[in-house]
């Protein structure tokens, strides 16, 4: 019996929970209580196979391969249940890494296959040949092309397949350039342009990012000193770099940023740190401690596409935030929708309340860039100012740069 208004179901003691054979529309974690799992052989008998108790789950099987359920379950006392429906377990699935979606697919199918070998049960004879269903699974998940992805990914940086673009930041007031936001790039020998969208996830994922990090962090403080050079502003300018949840996970993070910046000679308040919420909010405690150290050596840290996640404000106050990046759609709509205009107004004055600064990306006109700069906005990125390039494109733009007059 399912409990009014919860996903909580009561089950009495010699309760048939569920069925073999029937489609499996939800799984249970049980709460209280133990469960007999029972297996149906071909001649009719039944076979118990064991029992579940509190803290297991039972059903997990059909709600990952949509197959029938492999077994009967029923109560042997009293039992309480949280039920998980398919529907939802198929959108946490979804949103699993692709490689270990296939790997909990497959893993079942198999097992599947081995009960029916072993003439243990007998209902699977519809079910597609179990090779057939991995490719199905494979196909889904997009496994094989994550898995190339990767390899390739993996010697990319060696093969100098990765490479930074530097978009130039713009100080509103004086129309300066201010700094640069690194960006990073991926030209497949076979495959040409590879769209940041798909390689930055990927990489997130296997891990490999943090390897990326450390190159582009590196690579473009090497180029902000050279790019000051080119230009005669030594100490000038500012780079921002991105930085993922994994790269704070890794226990020398402070020590590596610390060297790399040693190394290459630019002071620890041309580094922007680059951070989303997502970031903060999937490690709190560890990311506050490192930004704090950063902070705290001089170094800036900036939130990207703010507005765009968790409607929460109150870790603005809880983390070290130097600077919040508008996103590039309040901009693009700020002349046609009011409700983005405002949104930009607000963040400009949350900023200002909050002694932080402001950088909105993505301005495309001088229409809007006028707009950002009379509602006091600091910086400013987008097309309008420059396109992101390649260093020696970026040097020229820098040598022969004229004051934005807006």
């Amino acid at each position: 019996m399912l409990d009014q208004d919860t996903n909580q179901k009561t089950f009495k003691t010699g309760d048939t929970i569920m069925k073999q054979g029937e489609p499996g529309n939800f799984a249970y974690i049980i709460e209280e209580g133990h469960v007999e799992i029972l297996v149906e052989k071909p001649d009719g008998t039944e076979q118990s196979v064991g029992t579940r108790g509190s803290g297991t789950m039972i059903g997990e099987m059909a709600i990952i391969d949509n197959a029938p359920r492999t077994a009967t379950v029923r109560a042997l006392e009293e039992c309480k249940m949280l039920e998980i429906s398919a529907v939802d377990f198929a959108r946490r699935l979804e949103a699993a890494d692709p490689i270990l979606r296939m790997s909990a697919q497959v893993i079942l199918t198999r097992y599947r296959d081995m009960l029916a070998r072993a003439d243990i049960i007998g209902d699977v004879k519809s079910w597609p040949p179990p090779e057939a269903v991995e490719l199905t699974y494979a196909e889904k998940a997009q496994a094989i092309q994550t898995i190339k992805m990767s390899n390739d990914f993996k010697a990319a940086i060696d093969n100098g397949e990765i490479y930074l673009h530097y978009q130039p930041i713009i100080n509103l007031q004086t129309g300066e350039v201010a700094g640069f936001e690194a960006l990073m790039r991926w030209e497949h020998p076979e495959k040409g342009f590879i769209s940041p969208e798909l390689f930055i996830p990927m990489a997130e994922d296997n891990g490999l990012i943090i390897e990326a990090t450390r190159w582009a962090l590196r690579e473009s403080c090497s180029a902000l000193k050279r790019l000051e050079q080119a230009c005669d502003k030594d100490g000038e300018l500012f780079m921002s770099v991105n930085f993922s949840s994994s790269d704070f996970s890794v226990d020398n993070f402070v020590e590596t940023t610390h060297q790399i910046i040693n190394d290459t000679g630019v002071k620890p308040e041309q580094l922007h740190i680059e951070i989303t919420e997502r970031l903060l909010m999937d490690q709190p405690e560890t990311a506050k401690k490192r930004l704090k150290v950063c902070q705290d050596a001089g170094m800036s840290i900036a939130i990207d596409d703010f507005g765009t996640g968790y409607s929460s404000l109150s870790y603005l106050h809880y983390f070290p935030i130097d600077t919040l990046k508008i996103d590039r759609s309040f901009v693009q709509d700020m002349m046609k929708k009011e409700s983005s205009m405002a949104l930009i107004k607000s963040i400009v004055s949350l900023a200002k309340n909050m002694k932080m600064k402001v950088i909105a990306e993505g301005a495309e006109t001088i229409e809007e860039a006028r707009v950002l700069k009379e509602l006091n906005c600091d910086l400013c990125q987008g097309y309008f100012f420059a396109r992101p390039a390649i260093e020696k494109d970026t040097t020229q733009t820098l040598q022969n740069w004229e004051k934005s007059d807006l």
